[in-house]
């Protein structure tokens, strides 16, 4: 598969052949933000939080305005981002139990929840080590116990934690030394990310992942970053101190990444992507115009902020007119990698076309499905329900169009999200042929995926409890 070495910009980069064309191996950095919601952004939507790193980040590269997350929360959307598949794949559907919330209130079983991916699964770290890839993590991690045995040569504080016991040393994070005392999370992995581009071999293509535990909670930021915001006029939906700290931190850091990359001469041939690994934490930051938030499959819970750069190449355009997910990017690193996609078993389809062409018809009515057979606990006015973010339920977004299949009941939701962006308006009633086409095609997915879909009555179920 690789044919040849290639000389570049005074560095020896190795070259592979896709498709008959000999391409250059990009370096990858990934930057994962833990709960950063569609609008936590002052370049989409927020006067509040002050992101002018990422907002740059967005001016200079791609930014996808449909772009979702393979699942509503933080380890089924970070395992169906790092194997490409959809969770019924790999059998994470939620963060363990999944059956979380009051049993009274559960009217079905749960499916079983895997808690880690099982060994061998096919996992991006791995798959570019194999190609050839010196493979660095940072930060949260989340899938599995260990990122080194799932093909990462370097690990710096990732581990099957879901967060981070506090943001300042000392951490109890038994895969990063402490710092000194009050030494703060966020600015400490932003370094160690900045070192790393520093010392990569130029001779050799890197990949970073790097997972800020920033902005989960618990909600922790430097004192003067806080206080700067407590004085910071704020808003309906955006109106924390502490979190919006927490995120200015999390841009600041982000830029150092950035201009570590710029600074190490490796800026012309290094592939970004930015994004988050699921909608933002409702009761912290609401994500209006979208509705719900993390742990919903409405939008505001699985619709994230998404930008690909690469200098000179991937630059200078707003996508929004199609659908694109997480598990697209398998696909596209493979190819970029000059790894045949053949030689595993993907969901998603590579971003490339898009990317270098603006050729959209491989997109335009490409359906994206969930399926999610749990309980989330912890609703609001904005889920379906004030106990549960999610009750069992299947999805499928296709065009301008998403269904939602409620197990409990039976029923159906139907919403034109292009001209009803908030899920305000239910059209199931008065559309009956477009219930029939979505409804006919996530059956279908379900059937082909090996879906759990039989359930069973809880009998601790108390009816009159939900009313």
């Amino acid at each position: 598969m690789i044919k040849s070495n290639l000389f570049l910009g005074g560095a020896l980069l190795l070259a592979a052949s896709v498709n008959g064309k000999n391409i250059v191996k990009p370096n990858i950095v990934i930057i994962n933000i833990d709960d950063l919601g569609w609008t936590d952004l002052s370049c989409n939507g927020s006067t509040y939080y002050e992101t002018p790193n990422v907002d740059h980040l967005k001016s200079l590269g791609i930014w996808f305005g449909n772009a979702y997350a393979g699942g509503a929360n933080s380890s089924p959307s970070r395992a169906c981002m790092l194997t490409g598949q959809n969770a019924p794949r790999h059998g994470v559907y939620t963060v363990n139990p999944p059956d979380r919330g009051d049993a009274k209130k559960r009217k079905l079983i749960s499916f079983p929840n895997r808690k880690v991916l099982p060994d061998g699964i096919q996992i991006l770290p791995k798959a570019l080590k194999d190609a050839g890839y010196t493979t660095y993590h940072i930060g949260k991690w989340h899938v599995t116990d260990s990122p080194e045995k799932c093909g990462f040569d370097v690990n710096i504080a990732g581990n099957h934690a879901g967060m981070p016991h506090t943001y300042f040393s000392p951490y109890r994070n038994p895969n990063l030394k402490d710092g000194e005392k009050g030494e703060f999370l966020t600015d400490r992995l932003g370094d160690e990310a900045v070192n790393i581009i520093k010392i990569a071999d130029n001779d050799k293509p890197f990949f970073l992942y790097y997972a800020t535990y920033a902005v989960h909670v618990p909600l922790q930021a430097p004192e003067y970053l806080v206080k700067k915001y407590e004085k910071k006029k704020k808003t309906k939906a955006h109106s924390n101190p502490v979190y919006a700290a927490l995120v200015e931190s999390m841009d600041r850091n982000v830029g150092k990444v950035l201009d570590a990359i710029e600074k190490s001469g490796k800026s012309d041939n290094t592939l970004i992507i930015f994004t988050s690994d699921n909608g933002g934490f409702y009761n912290v930051s609401k994500q209006w115009p979208l509705r719900a938030g993390k742990g919903s499959f409405y939008e505001g819970g699985i619709r994230i902020p998404l930008i690909i750069y690469m200098k000179g190449k991937f630059e200078n355009r707003e996508i929004s007119d199609v659908n694109v997910s997480q598990l697209d990017f398998f696909p596209t690193l493979m190819e970029l990698a000059g790894v045949h996609d053949n030689e595993f078993l993907l969901d998603g389809k590579s971003l490339l076309p898009l990317l270098e062409n603006n050729d959209k018809s491989q997109f335009a009515e490409r359906p994206l499905f969930w399926h999610f057979p749990a309980y989330l606990e912890g609703g609001n006015k904005e889920t379906k329900d004030k106990y549960f973010r999610s009750r069992p339920v299947s999805v499928i977004r296709k065009g301008d169009w998403k269904l939602i299949e409620n197990y409990e009941d039976n029923s159906i939701e139907l919403y034109n999200i292009k001209t009803d962006i908030g899920e305000k308006h239910d059209l199931s009633e008065s559309n009956s042929v477009k219930v029939q086409e979505l409804k006919t095609a996530l059956d279908e997915w379900k059937k082909n995926i090996g879906a759990p879909c039989n359930f069973k009555l809880n009998p601790d179920f108390q009816e009159e409890d939900v009313k």
